[in-house]
């Protein structure tokens, strides 16, 4: 697969605290995607879903009880992006539905994700 394009906020990517600032819910910071996410917990099914402002909702099964739903959701995007679960990494939001997400030379995008990234 064709490594997207990098994409950038307005005057570069900035730290932010412990998290990158973006204009966009997706960007790279060399091969590592990173992911601004509004998880949704006791969700129907595992999902992910569409943009909303700056962030991506993805819905996962499991409870929000002591960072379950988040572990739970690392494990369901590990598989969707082709990644190990060690490859992803919990930047901010464990317990809260507002995340950032860094995952690690991910081999497969969802189209959601692709369009945005690339």
């Amino acid at each position: 697969m064709a490594k997207p394009k990098k994409v950038k906020a307005k005057g570069g990517a900035k730290e932010a605290g412990k998290g990158l600032v973006m204009d966009s819910f997706c960007g790279w910071d060399g091969d590592v995607l990173v992911l601004n996410v509004l998880g949704t917990p006791s969700a129907k099914q595992d999902a992910i879903g569409k943009p909303k402002g700056q962030q991506l909702k993805i819905s996962v099964t499991a409870a929000p009880v002591g960072g379950k739903a988040t572990d739970h959701m690392v494990r369901f995007l590990a598989k969707e992006l082709g990644v190990a679960t060690g490859d992803i990494e919990v930047v901010f939001g464990r317990y809260n539905i507002n995340k950032q997400l860094r995952i690690k030379a991910p081999k497969q995008l969802p189209a959601v994700i692709g369009k945005s990234a690339g």
